[in-house]
């Protein structure tokens, strides 16, 4: 039954006569807590803030002296007491409230400022479980969220950020604050909150290993608003998760205006794309334009790796992101700067190739300071009316799997390597996917067709097209390994591949006619192997 509102009108202005302090990131505390002592503002804190405070030099009342109970039980409990929560959640403008904080010596709390035990910082370092559950804070959002939806009369602060906010606010009005800014901080209170027990919920399914929660929580904490989103008329944020995943959300922005939604977006497929390839194999380069790759390429050197990326399809690549398995250095910078690029990112750099690329001020180069491990798990989501679906990372390897030869033909050693390639490429194109590789390199490309014939066909042409750009009297498409990231339902997606010249075909199998794509194989002395694994991408 929900509880009826006695409809009490909140106040505009509240004066801040008590604070409760009590933060596990003491950044700028003792700042805040010396404003609000010349305001005249009576402290309350518990634990290591009020020894901080009290180290400063300023009055502070501990909360165990307000409770009358001391912390027990290793600080487990210290503020869930009438005497706290009474003071936060009391409506000062209602009779029946007002006696009874009366009634039981219950003084009003104003201000809280709270903020919560580090349990991301200790997720992601890889905390044991005892210490991980040691970091779940239950007295900081009881106090958060009591304060939050008591915000009529008490201010709540969550984020050190907010403090210089609040600050100029009391500063400015004689030290009150108004319901505007109470009701944005509590509206941010309670996101708070919530991104955190998301945190806390991911991390007990993935120790449980809970593949589907009956309830799936994802917050994020915002890094930058976005001028716009896909398209100027919609508007757009950047949030961290908090996952510890080498790539555009914890790189490191060297140059360049700020990125861009669909920046962000096209960065974040081609460095998860590269990092398919261990630098320590070889270097490797791949070109990407809307989220599918224009170009990939392995080769002897990082230069000679971007420069056989290039050719798969030049065109396309104008105004495409660029990303790079190992540091980046003069040569290929050199190299890159040739072409207008949006947007390059790589583990690292050297400070020859960041002056080089310092001479195009408008490209915005990115260090990563690792690769993301293509092996590791995780969580994707996507958003559909009215619900989330939520899947775990594609973190299938080709390496990992067990290929079977379903033709009478045999790959050679260097057919199989381009399968290889070029099925490592084919999870991540958009289905459906089609993709010609020969020696380490590209051929053509297609992406996202309705039809695999298509696909197929799109991806000769470019790279006939490609051939004719750099002057070759054949397309690499002669003699490569083609890719299809799902099986095909009919022989005519791998005629048209063998009609574009591919000698070997790497797929899933699966269809109920992989007997009828076989026998076409075999009439065309094609070699093919059976995966057992496909790689949607939509």
């Amino acid at each position: 039954m929900a509880v009826v509102s006695k409809k009490i009108p909140a106040p505009d202005k509240v004066k801040i006569r008590t604070a409760l302090l009590s933060v596990s990131d003491k950044a700028d505390i003792i700042e805040l807590a010396t404003v609000l002592s010349k305001l005249g503002v009576k402290l309350l804190s518990t634990g290591g803030t009020a020894k901080a405070i009290a180290e400063a030099g300023l009055a502070v009342t501990d909360v165990s002296d307000v409770t009358n109970f001391p912390e027990i039980m290793d600080g487990r409990v210290k503020t869930l007491h009438p005497n706290v929560h009474g003071g936060l959640l009391a409506i000062r403008d209602d009779a029946d409230h007002v006696e009874a904080m009366k009634a039981h010596g219950i003084e009003a709390i104003d201000l809280s400022v709270i903020n919560l035990y580090p349990f991301e910082e200790v997720r992601a370092k890889g905390g044991d479980y005892p210490t991980t559950v040691e970091n779940i804070d239950i007295g900081g959002p009881a106090m958060i969220r009591a304060s939050a939806k008591n915000h009529a009369y008490v201010t709540v602060v969550t984020d050190p950020s907010d403090y210089p906010a609040l600050v100029e606010a009391l500063q400015a009005d004689d030290g009150q604050t108004s319901y505007a800014l109470r009701q944005r901080f509590a509206a941010k209170a309670y996101a708070r909150t919530a991104a955190y027990d998301a945190v806390i919920s991911n991390w007990f399914a993935e120790a449980l290993a809970i593949e589907t929660p009956d309830y799936r929580a994802i917050g994020g904490v915002l890094k930058e608003k976005m001028r716009y989103g896909e398209n100027p008329h919609q508007s757009a944020g950047f949030y961290l998760t908090g996952e510890k995943r080498p790539g555009v959300a914890t790189a490191t922005l060297l140059q360049g205006k700020q990125l861009s939604y669909n920046n962000i977006n096209d960065t974040d497929a081609a460095y998860e794309l590269v990092a398919e390839f261990l630098p320590e194999n070889a270097p490797a380069v791949a070109i990407i334009k809307h989220a599918n790759p224009c170009g990939v390429a392995t080769g002897p050197t990082l230069a000679e790796a971007y420069r056989r990326a290039l050719a798969c399809d030049s065109v396309s690549a104008f105004g495409g992101v660029i990303a790079l398995n190992r540091t980046l250095d003069a040569e290929t910078a050199e190299e890159i700067v040739k072409l207008f690029t949006e947007v390059i990112i790589a583990p690292d750099v050297t400070e020859e190739a960041k002056s080089i690329i310092a001479r195009k001020p408008n490209l915005r180069l990115l260090t990563a300071g690792g690769l993301p491990d293509p092996r590791a798990a995780g969580l994707t989501a996507k958003t559909v009316s009215g619900g989330l679906l939520v899947q775990s990372r594609d973190n299938g390897m080709v390496e990992d799997l067990e290929l079977k030869v379903v033709t009478k033909r045999v790959p050679t050693a260097q057919e199989l390597e381009d399968m290889k390639f070029a099925f490592k490429i084919a999870k991540h194109v958009k289905s459906n996917a089609v993709i010609y590789a020969k020696d380490g390199q590209t051929a053509g490309i297609g992406a996202g067709q309705m039809s695999r014939v298509d696909s197929a066909r799109i991806a000769a042409q470019k790279a006939v097209d490609a051939a004719k750009a750099l002057g070759l009297t054949e397309p690499l498409t002669r003699g490569s390994a083609v890719a299809s990231e799902a099986f095909y339902p009919f022989a005519d997606g791998l005629l048209a591949a063998i009609a574009a010249g591919a000698t070997a075909v790497i797929q899933p199998g699966g269809s109920m006619r992989d007997q009828d794509v076989i026998d076409a194989a075999n009439e065309h002395n094609v070699a093919m192997v059976f995966t057992g694994m496909r790689h949607f991408r939509h």
